[in-house]
């Protein structure tokens, strides 16, 4: 899938940056039952359209996206938007060297959905690693029903069983010409 975006920002066929409508409405009403400001990292941030919008919230933002040509977008994008936040160039699936750790909130749009089955156990670790033991983590995904060129999915008894140590304490079913939906995640505490 790495290849397909490194291509698609290359020749600007980027259609999932001008999802506005699941991105928008839905989200600010998830970041609404999050306790902050505070740390957030935006995983595979694309051009940095969620970590704009946090940062405008007084969030200290943290992006990171595998695609050059992406993180470049997002930098130029919040220095015209007047934002602080900090852009890095890596691989979700071993992010924590790149972008450290405690994070509060973890936003995904649209990145875990598009992982392999190893790929996918390598970023679950990862998140542990980059995530406050409180943490709140927001992913957007289709859901598993699709198939061909599209990202493959995922479902709520797979998030439920990859992200065990989180609890799904939301979901928000969202139409944008594909099934798709927000879930709301937060870290169950770890007792000795």
């Amino acid at each position: 899938m790495s290849l397909f975006y490194r291509l698609a920002y290359r020749v600007g066929f980027t259609p999932w940056e001008r999802a506005d409508v699941s991105r928008g409405a839905h989200f600010d009403a998830l970041l609404e039952s999050v306790p902050g400001p505070g740390r957030a990292l935006d995983v595979g941030c694309g051009s940095g359209e969620l970590s704009i919008r946090l940062a405008r919230r007084g969030w200290d933002v943290t992006g990171i996206d595998n695609v050059p040509a992406a993180v470049e977008l997002a930098m130029v994008a919040a220095e015209q938007a007047g934002v602080d936040v900090r852009f890095v160039e890596g691989d979700v699936t071993a992010m924590a060297d790149r972008v450290g750790s405690d994070y509060g909130l973890i936003v995904d749009f649209g990145c875990f959905h598009g992982l392999s089955d190893s790929e996918r156990a390598a970023y679950r670790r990862q998140l542990d690693r980059v995530s406050s033991p409180d943490a709140t983590f927001l992913m957007f995904a289709f859901e598993s029903r699709f198939r061909g060129p599209l990202p493959r999915g995922v479902d709520l008894a797979e998030i439920e069983q990859i992200f065990s140590g989180w609890s799904v304490v939301e979901e928000v079913s969202v139409r944008v010409g594909f099934h798709s939906k927000w879930y709301r995640l937060v870290r169950r505490r770890h007792v000795p």
